[in-house]
């Protein structure tokens, strides 16, 4: 994106159009304008407006990010598209639903790292996924092309080579910073959870500070079930498909390696088979307590425990009174 558009109302009234630059010169002189009271509201689109946001937060200016999705369905039917006619809406939307805003803080240096080396070793994976797809492919064919296959064997081991590096300097980074060792510690406590999901939840939860709770985790993730009602109509609870697919899948994986090795997990899941419960039902529920354990942990400072028996709260609070009374 090489230019943003911004809608505002001057001292006088007016409706004003500007476009900036997406440049660091640029976006710094517009932001020299403003005032510390001033409000921002931008549409999300990912790498393209960390600048905005990063600056932003150098100038102290409070900025708000909303999905366009969000901002379109706000406004009810409306006609013609454009970069002005977008910078508009957006404007609109931040003085209707003001109380809605969150506002944007910049991941600190380790989170940021984090995000460069987790996304290079994703597209390493892939790569190394579809060559071995292909390996597999070229192995069914009759005649074989052994200068292919020296070049494929070649390229593979460099890149699980590369994997393995990338690997190590994430684990390094992790631990080289007190507050990301400690919640991905704290995570992979529990069974199911990998060096690999403890990472993503440490990037998209912003070391589970942005994305606080588990209920928060878990409508991000996907595996949430929202109601499905209206009127005398009661659906089946739905999870929704605007959700993060890349966790979903991964808390996915973590949960039949739960359900395999963990007896609460696997207790419950031959609970709900029996009373006739979908598969995929049965360990969309296991995401959610995984979930809610490594939330649970990581809150409390302690590490997983499968021992750990939990209080009755009605025990607790008559505990309590009892010491009130005493």
């Amino acid at each position: 994106m090489e230019k943003f558009d911004v809608n505002f109302i001057d001292l006088n009234g007016k409706e004003k159009n500007l476009q900036v630059k997406n440049k660091l010169a640029s976006i710094s002189k517009f932001l020299e304008r403003l005032s510390y009271d001033d409000v921002l509201v931008a549409e999300h689109t990912g790498a393209y407006g960390d600048m905005l946001v990063f600056l932003s937060n150098q100038f102290k200016i409070n900025i708000a990010l909303v999905p366009g999705y969000t901002i379109k369905h706000s406004m009810g039917f409306v006609k013609g598209k454009s970069d002005p006619i977008d910078a508009k809406r957006i404007r609109e939307y931040g003085e209707r639903f003001f109380d809605k805003l969150r506002f944007r803080v910049c991941d600190d240096d380790t989170v940021v790292e984090l995000k460069a080396l987790y996304s290079l070793r994703a597209q390493l994976v892939k790569s190394r996924k579809g060559l071995r797809t292909g390996e597999h492919a070229r192995s069914q064919e009759p005649f074989q092309s052994i200068a292919v296959n020296v070049y494929i064997k070649s390229v593979l081991a460099a890149l699980d080579k590369e994997i393995e590096s990338v690997n190590y300097e994430i684990e390094q980074l992790i631990m080289a910073n007190e507050a990301t060792k400690e919640n991905y510690e704290l995570a992979v406590s529990v069974k199911g959870i990998g060096p690999v999901i403890a990472t993503d939840l440490i990037i998209k939860t912003g070391n589970f500070q942005n994305i606080d709770t588990a209920r928060k985790a878990a409508s991000y993730s996907g595996v949430c079930p929202f109601p499905n009602a209206s009127g005398k109509m009661v659906g089946k609870a739905k999870t929704s498909p605007f959700a993060d697919k890349k966790l979903k899948s991964l808390l996915y994986m973590g949960a039949k390696t739960a359900v395999k090795h963990n007896m609460e997990y696997r207790l419950y899941y031959q609970k709900k088979k029996l009373e006739g419960k979908p598969h995929y039902l049965i360990m969309n529920n296991v995401c959610n307590k995984i979930l809610r354990t490594i939330y649970s942990v990581v809150q409390n400072k302690k590490p997983y425990t499968q021992d750990y028996i939990c209080i009755d709260p009605r025990e607790r609070n008559l505990n309590s009174s009892n010491e009130k009374v005493a």
